[in-house]
């Protein structure tokens, strides 16, 4: 089994790649837009998910096989997609107003119970200034964690089961990032009033819904395997990957992630865009076309494992490797 992950003596490629599209196709610059029907989207998948929970607290004992049932088939796309809009919320992709942005992040947050839109936030745009940084990139597992996964399929889906808890283990390791600030309290504070509110009027069923739903949206499920799909690899040249496949029409465009990190300032209606101005940059990318498959071959080859990842010192991420928001109106 692999016991480190593959160290890389380069730069990560997104800076590079963002001014040589830009060179080639300046017109990328009006895909740099904000889209506020986003803000929509987060209500309408709020709304539905609590009927959902209200409607299934109402069926009696059989609510509870039910709502596996309905959170594996439906509710792990409703709650995928709330990440994604705070996702684009963090990137303050959603109205010009940051406060409006993170306002956003925590409506959207409320199906999930447990409050990480803002954590979410503070994390992710350190992984996108220092991608494969150990020391300041959470979406990298712990060493503890990689050597305790092993390549074993039934540790790499106890893994994926049980993904948040994981995630929750990392940001004591992290350098110079401070997580608690008035935003997190409110978004803790927020979560608590939803999570009491869903309890007054749908009992336990309503919350085992929504619970079942979130857990199965970032973990032992196709959409799970978006984790993977992202910055796992077996080949060290190519340490992020976008997925094309017919989930991203539910998942508001989620798998176009080498576009994204590319292009972090173009909201997540313009990814497909991009794509379609510069092919000469992303045609000739590996990627993914199914998440379904790329789950089981997760599980069931031992070549990938939790250091199937690449990571690169602090001192190979100069300025240039920062988000690019250039041009965002």
């Amino acid at each position: 089994m692999q016991e480190t992950f593959y160290h890389a003596e380069f730069e990560q490629p997104h800076p590079q790649r963002t001014r040589a599209i830009l060179k080639a196709h300046p017109e990328v610059r009006s895909l740099m837009r904000r889209n506020p029907y986003t803000a929509l989207v987060a209500a309408l998948v709020l709304v539905v998910q609590v009927a959902i929970a209200y409607g299934i607290s109402r069926l009696g004992p059989q609510g509870w096989w039910v709502s596996l049932i309905v959170a594996y088939g439906f509710g792990a796309f409703a709650n995928h997609c709330t990440y994604v809009i705070i996702h684009d919320a963090t990137h303050n992709l959603v109205f010009r107003s940051k406060i409006l942005n993170k306002l956003v992040a925590i409506v959207a947050d409320l199906p999930n119970l447990f409050p990480g839109a803002i954590g979410f936030g503070v994390y992710h745009l350190k992984h996108h200034a220092h991608q494969g940084d150990y020391e300041s990139d959470a979406d990298i597992p712990s060493q503890w964690e990689a050597r305790l996964i092993s390549n074993k399929w039934y540790s790499k889906a106890f893994w994926l089961f049980l993904f948040p808890v994981f995630q929750m283990t990392r940001p004591p390791r992290l350098k110079a990032i401070t997580l608690w600030n008035a935003w997190t309290v409110a978004n803790l504070l927020c979560a608590v009033v939803f999570n009491l509110a869903v309890f007054y009027f749908s009992g336990w069923a309503g919350l085992w819904y929504l619970g079942c739903s979130f857990f199965f949206s970032i973990g032992l499920h196709p959409v799970g395997a978006r984790w993977v799909q992202e910055h796992y690899t077996l080949d060290p040249d190519q340490e992020t990957f976008s997925y094309y496949g017919p989930i991203n029409r539910v998942a508001l465009n989620v798998g176009y992630h080498n576009e994204h990190h590319d292009f972090p300032s173009i909201a997540w209606n313009n990814l497909p865009k991009l794509r379609a101005l510069a092919p000469e940059f992303y045609d000739s990318l590996r990627s993914h076309s199914s998440w379904s498959r790329l789950l089981m071959q997760f599980l069931f080859d031992p070549r990938y494992t939790l250091f199937s990842r690449v990571e690169r010192s602090n001192d190979l991420h100069p300025i240039g490797s920062r988000p690019q928001h250039l041009g965002l109106v």
